[in-house]
């Protein structure tokens, strides 16, 4: 049996907008077909991408979560009893909530006689309609919210048929990613969305930019944590280093006695936003081997000099 897609995106039906969309980018970061070495990751990708293309809207979670509380609604409508899935209710504009789901004639008079009427439905089919908005989410290398950057990128998109049938499609754009893009920030592209009905307006796409996390960085908003590696006399007299990190190559005074996993703040380093962001070095104290004689015989000389130094006190 195929799954709804709350179950798609491992979420109950009760789940706030926010829990949909951290559901959704955990998802698409492990199955995103750049990066995933899942078998089924593409496969998986454009599911997800459906699943939240509906969920991530107001109007098309209500009426989706129609059809799931009322399936027999839909038994004579293609093929959605079995696969959960009503795709022409996104090409439906109702004018309220609460939709009842019976203007089925109204849907189809929309993509031409071919479906049969008369008059009044050749009639309907004369008006157009806007497309539906879009939504899409990219990973970049951090250094692009410090300098900016014009990417070329192809995406896959969730989109509909005449039918209603729910189909990806893939685009190559050139995107414009300005300096200062804060992790989650959206970028806008006017008409690069759904195409129009009957002459519409296209919708937009709206692409939500994510950077590229490591086992050394990560980014929350336009804040930055980086883990820095010092060595214990570099931490225990509070010495200069300097750091390399996605600002540049900064000089930095550690405090005396600094702690493995102590953070050091620096102001305003961090994504340089409207409000600039600040970038955090997390510490961590790195031990040398002692390979030859002489550097034991420092460990040595090391141990005397803090004999009093009992790290397993309690």
């Amino acid at each position: 049996m195929a799954k709804n897609y709350y179950e798609e995106l491992g979420v109950s039906r009760d789940a706030s907008a926010d829990e949909i969309k951290k559901a959704y980018r955990k998802l698409a970061r492990k199955y995103h077909p750049d990066i995933s070495k899942e078998a089924d990751a593409e496969a998986k990708m454009q599911a997800i991408n459906v699943a939240y293309d509906t969920l991530s809207d107001s109007s098309k979670k209500a009426e989706y979560d129609q059809m799931l509380d009322h399936p027999q609604g839909f038994s004579n409508f293609g093929q959605a009893n079995q696969s959960g899935f009503d795709g022409a209710q996104f090409y439906r504009q109702s004018s309220g909530e609460g939709a009842d789901f019976s203007g089925f004639e109204d849907l189809f008079g929309r993509f031409g006689s071919g479906f049969g009427g008369g008059q009044q439905r050749s009639q309907r089919q004369q008006r157009s309609y806007r497309g539906e908005d879009q939504h899409a989410s990219i990973q970049v290398d951090l250094e692009i919210a410090y300098h900016g950057s014009t990417q070329q990128i192809t995406l896959q998109i969730p989109t509909y048929n005449v039918y209603g049938e729910p189909e990806v499609q893939r685009k190559t754009l050139e995107v414009k990613i300005p300096k200062g893009m804060k992790e989650g920030q959206q970028i806008r592209l006017n008409g690069q969305g759904q195409s129009g009905i009957n002459g519409g307006a296209n919708g937009d796409l709206y692409i939500e930019i994510q950077y590229k996390e490591t086992d050394r960085i990560r980014v929350e908003g336009a804040d930055v944590y980086q883990t820095i590696d010092v060595s214990p006399w570099e931490a225990g007299l509070g010495q200069g280093i300097e750091v390399n990190t996605p600002a540049g190559q900064l000089k930095v005074n550690l405090p005396k006695n600094a702690k493995n996993g102590q953070q050091l703040r620096l102001k305003e380093k961090g994504i340089p936003n409207k409000t600039a962001g600040h970038l955090y070095l997390i510490i961590n104290i790195v031990l040398p081997p002692a390979h030859s004689e002489q550097e034991q015989q420092a460990y040595q000389q090391f141990a005397e000099a803090f004999a009093a130094f009992k790290p397993r006190a309690s």
